[in-house]
């Protein structure tokens, strides 16, 4: 079974920065991309930022230059540095992984519990 856990989260001023983590275990064959999506209230949920297993990153429009998307080595985990932050950044911030459990079976795409972050002053 495929867990992806989450960390980092929490309330922040607008211009500072918050880390977040994501640690998928389980049993997994291969990790493929990597990327975090957030939703706020009233919103639909949106890509925030995503990197490949060839370490190929994208951003949304509104988050590139402030925040950065990377991978630790075993490439099972995915953080994103979040700095300049802004109230509109507010949302729950959900992992997302695609995933294939085991070399039998398909890849899949799995998701984590989602972690709060708010900026506010």
């Amino acid at each position: 079974q495929v867990q992806l856990v989450e960390s980092g989260g929490g309330l922040v001023q607008p211009g500072g920065s918050l880390r977040l983590s994501c640690a998928a275990s389980g049993s997994i064959f291969r990790v493929y991309a990597m990327g975090w999506y957030r939703q706020s209230p009233g919103k639909q949920r949106e890509l925030v930022a995503a990197i490949t297993s060839g370490s190929s990153t994208t951003y949304a429009v509104s988050v590139k230059g402030r925040f950065t998307v990377s991978r630790d080595v075993a490439k099972t985990t995915v953080f994103l540095q979040m700095n300049s932050l802004k109230p509109e950044d507010t949302a729950v911030y959900y992992c997302n992984a695609d995933i294939q459990p085991r070399l039998q079976l398909p890849r899949g795409d799995f998701w984590g519990q989602g972690t709060q972050v708010t900026v506010s002053s």
